[in-house]
């Protein structure tokens, strides 16, 4: 599943090819996603893409009428490709460029979306999110205030789009075994000092995610759209049974909240 520096670096992938440029023709090949593909895009024909933002994992292609959201859901990625490349299964709304580029959104479980925001609006999809990770509005701070009498595990406190938005499955395990902060430790039970030292994990982790992946932003275009994950650097995530790189334990797993939960008994209390 696409996390924060997933979507991160799709936006980075694509805006050099559509920003600037003028839609020639929008495609919807299938308009039953996780909701209906908006009416708005289907007459965008003509616009101009001003600029490619990101809002926790969703992307937003601005307008200066207002702005396309698209998310990846589960299996979704964007592939930046030439208007006459055929279409491959599952390419459900595709964008053509006056530059003979196309965009193309594919996602075979459907899980994705393609709404619209009208300009000086704020879409419903963006009401309750929490700060972005890699700004100053997330800090210590926040997280402590914000988890006083949780009870939940901290992995899945962190995992709450309320409370931070991006912080997914990979990220939260690898963040919390840096920090040495056992997951199932109830939110409310961390210490100030122990944010203190997890808040700018979180942001490193995530930053260095999204910088492996740009070092193939070059060849976006070219690509099946699909940026690597922070595989090479994983230190807990999908390691289960395999030696802490620490302490030599062997690895531990377990669900929390419905998804594979990765940690060293020894190093994280």
């Amino acid at each position: 599943m696409p996390e924060l520096p997933e979507v991160e670096v799709s936006r980075l992938g694509i805006a050099p090819h559509v920003e600037g440029r003028t839609i020639t023709k929008v495609s919807i090949h299938q308009n039953q996603l996780r909701w209906p593909v908006s009416e708005q895009v289907y007459e965008l024909g003509g616009k101009i893409i001003e600029s490619v933002s990101r809002r926790a994992k969703y992307l937003l292609l601005h307008t200066d009428e207002g702005a396309v959201i698209l998310h990846l859901g589960m299996s979704g990625h964007l592939r930046v490709v030439p208007i006459n490349e055929p279409l491959k299964k599952h390419d459900h709304v595709v964008f053509d460029f006056d530059n003979g580029l196309s965009l193309r959104l594919n996602d075979s479980r459907r899980f994705g979306a393609c709404l619209w925001q009208e300009l000086d609006s704020l879409h419903s999809v963006f009401s309750k999110l929490g700060p972005e990770p890699l700004t100053d509005d997330f800090d210590a701070n926040w997280l402590f205030a914000k988890s006083r009498n949780k009870k939940q595990p901290i992995k899945q406190f962190l995992m709450d789009n309320h409370v931070v938005v991006g912080v997914g499955n990979i990220y939260a395990n690898e963040s919390l075994f840096k920090a040495g902060i056992n997951p199932k430790r109830e939110a409310g039970k961390v210490s100030l000092a122990r944010y203190q030292k997890l808040t700018p994990i979180i942001k490193e982790t995530l930053a260095a995610a999204i910088e492996q992946g740009g070092t193939t932003l070059k060849d976006f275009a070219q690509s099946d759209g699909k940026p690597g994950y922070f595989a090479q650097q994983l230190l807990v995530y999908g390691r289960k049974g395999l030696p802490c790189v620490e302490c030599q334990s062997e690895l531990t797993e377990i669900r929390l909240g419905g998804r594979s939960t990765v940690y060293c008994k020894r190093c994280q209390r």
